[in-house]
């Protein structure tokens, strides 16, 4: 079912951190993306599934975890904790923001960003109601995994060898309610035809289900 959805610029306080909010009418929940290296707001991919999860019922939240001059940096597009306080951060603004603040939270993460959305669920854990790594790095999250309390689903392409491998060792060690999914044909950036598509209906699936048990 189509539904229109508002999209308005935002910035995320203390750093001013620029993002696109979209609240679709009657949102069942709001969907923060946690992007991977060298992304932003304005990624054609994120863009491209932000409007899918619109026309599925629910808010996202695209915004920059890094400023500008911050981004020059390479290392600090791989330092996990940066990144996790700047998700935090978002946490905090959905919560004072009145268009999306009664609605559950969910986190969905690519590459690196898959890693600080996990961490960041396992320290917020009132706050986050599910996360979805697409293509992700969640090894990376390291002992965090244990903590994490939301429900977990893990996304990877059946050509992308290395990382389902990386993803089948973290799922051992995640406690919550979790699972794995293989896209058929995908390779790690989801380009083939139909790819995406298949992350979205996963996605936006788990994230639905999810949101109606708060």
């Amino acid at each position: 079912m189509m539904r229109s959805s508002m999209v308005r610029e935002i910035e995320i306080l203390p750093r001013r951190l620029g993002g696109f909010l979209a609240v679709p009418k009657a949102a069942m929940g709001v969907v923060v993306f946690v992007h991977g290296s060298g992304s932003s707001r304005f990624s054609p991919r994120n863009t491209s599934v932000s409007h899918a999860l619109n026309r599925a019922g629910l808010a996202t939240l695209l915004f920059d975890l890094l400023l500008p001059e911050e981004a020059e940096d390479r290392q600090n597009v791989f330092d996990i904790p940066l990144l996790v306080g700047r998700v935090e951060e978002s946490l905090d603004w959905i919560q004072a923001e009145e268009a999306v603040a009664h609605l559950p939270v969910g986190l969905f993460g690519a590459s690196t960003g898959a890693a600080a959305a996990l961490m960041a669920a396992a320290r917020q854990p009132d706050q986050v109601s599910a996360v979805v790594s697409r293509g992700g790095r969640p090894d990376l999250a390291g002992e965090a995994l244990a903590g994490v309390k939301a429900p977990t689903l893990l996304i990877v392409g059946g050509r992308d060898e290395l990382v389902i491998e990386l993803n089948r060792a973290a799922l051992t060690k995640l406690r919550c309610e979790k699972r794995l999914d293989i896209v058929p044909g995908a390779s790690h950036l989801f380009e083939e035809p139909g790819t995406l598509d298949a992350v979205v209906s996963l996605a936006s699936a788990w994230f639905r289900q999810f949101f109606k048990k708060d």
